[in-house]
């Protein structure tokens, strides 16, 4: 880890003089994929075999991704909210709080069971003023278990897991309008229009490349439909100079950087005017101009390289940042754990955004951990973390903001989860009905539809 950590700070010094994107990572996938190879291995062959069971299982083969889960979702406490002091004004103090607690030990589980809106009962919340000032007491039932939405925007770094579900921020109900008692800071009309252009011509650009794989004109696609609000609202806070380590569901930050749909195509048909020179596979985009750097197909690897960017960063005093995208399936790698200590210890400018849409291929997320979430393994490493909601894109810009400006301005790594919903299949080489029901993923496509939200 250490190695993969000090080729991923030289390669990002010397960016420059290495081939765009065809020999991206030779080197770097060498290094980075000691501890990936060990988890791969099992998740494959764990894949192949995998019933439906009904007992949880975790998945993950490596001791350290053990022990990490264990820390995360162990501990409970009471939250007390306290305002961020820091030494100078910035954006950041306006917005968000910043939670306290004790840390104990704890086996609770969160499940789901079925996708419906829930009205969760008063009394839950009757010992939680602070709640009961900001929150709209609606949740949902994500596939990782119910959740109730808030529209105070708080950050956790306490190494604790509380009894109840962490709350998940929002800035637009169900129906797409503003909740009231919202105090955040909205975007122009003009910048909103553009997000939202940027989302639905991310799913046209998904259907007619998903259908062109359909009729055998390119081997391989991955869709974003259901996750638009996460790529493009994202995108939008980022600056030119922040370095962004992404995974194969994230074109639309590269769309939103300035990437072609001409330059899409042509890596996704592998042709001469390729980024690539047609070494990749369809959807492993990468350029140098736009500061997006080439996806692997071995999930987390980009995780460690964006904590050697990021160190990069630091020691040259930069005014950025380094950006590492995943999805939950990322968090059950050993590479997840170890890319967080890292940062930790090594206090780097590196915002983490993991959209957790549900399900890592078929295997759920309650099959993967029983902490609660992905919001509590942040804290367990002593990085500050928070939970938004994904499907609404006006909540993801505005944490995606303040937590830019923290890792900027206070030299620290921030963890973000976006609870989302994968719509579509996993890729064009898996049929999602055969592990989920049609009338879920219909519910999330006409009620959750982030694109119908904004």
């Amino acid at each position: 880890m250490a190695a993969a950590l000090f080729i991923s700070f030289r390669r990002f010094k010397y960016m420059n003089k290495l081939n765009n994107s065809g020999n991206r990572s030779s080197l770097l996938k060498r290094t980075t994929g000691f501890l990936g190879s060990v988890v791969n291995c099992y998740y494959s062959a764990r894949t192949c075999t995998r019933r439906r069971a009904t007992t949880p299982s975790i998945m993950t083969g490596t001791t350290t991704g053990l022990s990490a889960e264990r820390l995360a979702g162990g501990g409970c406490g009471t939250y007390n909210l306290l305002l961020l002091r820091a030494p100078a004004p910035s954006l950041c103090h306006r917005f968000f709080t910043i939670s306290h607690s004790h840390p104990m030990f704890s086996a609770r589980r969160f499940e789901s069971t079925e996708v419906e809106l829930v009205r969760l009962d008063h009394d839950i919340h009757q010992d939680d003023e602070e709640y009961d000032d900001h929150g709209d007491h609606e949740g949902t039932d994500f596939p990782g278990g119910k959740v109730t939405f808030t529209s105070e925007m708080s950050f956790s770094d306490s190494g604790s897991c509380p009894e109840k579900r962490i709350t998940c921020y929002r800035v637009l109900d169900q129906n797409g309008q503003l909740i009231s008692r919202n105090h955040c800071d909205q975007v122009c009309e003009e910048l909103a229009v553009k997000m939202y252009n940027g989302m639905v011509t991310l799913q046209i650009m998904d259907s007619v490349l998903y259908e062109s794989q359909r009729q055998g004109r390119i081997s391989f696609y991955v869709t974003s439909y259901g996750e638009e609000a996460v790529n493009i609202a994202s995108a939008a806070v980022l600056k030119e100079k922040d370095a962004v380590f992404a995974q194969y569901r994230d074109p639309g930050v590269l769309l939103w950087r300035g990437f072609t749909l001409q330059g899409f195509t042509n890596q996704c048909f592998r042709n001469k005017a390729d980024y690539g020179k047609g070494r990749q596979m369809p959807i492993h985009y990468g350029s140098r101009k736009h500061n997006y750097f080439t996806i692997s197909s071995p999930i987390a690897t980009q995780l460690p390289q964006a904590v050697g960017a990021a160190y990069s960063l630091k020691i040259d005093n930069k005014d950025a940042c380094a950006v590492a995208y995943m999805g939950d399936g990322c968090t059950s790698e050993g590479d997840f754990h170890a890319s967080l200590n890292f940062a930790a210890v090594l206090d780097v400018p590196l915002v983490f955004i993991c959209r957790n849409n549900g399900w890592a291929i078929s295997t759920p997320t309650t099959e993967q951990f029983r902490s609660d979430g992905v919001v509590v393994k942040g804290p367990a490493y002593g990085i500050r973390s928070i939970r938004v909601d994904g499907n609404d894109a006006l909540a993801i810009y505005n944490v995606v903001q303040v937590a830019r400006e923290m890792a900027v301005c206070e030299r620290r790594p921030i963890l973000i989860e976006a609870l989302t919903y994968r719509l579509g299949h996993h890729s064009t080489s898996d049929d999602s009905t055969k592990y989920r029901p049609l009338d879920e993923i219909e519910h999330w496509k006409m009620a959750r539809n982030p694109i119908g939200k904004i």
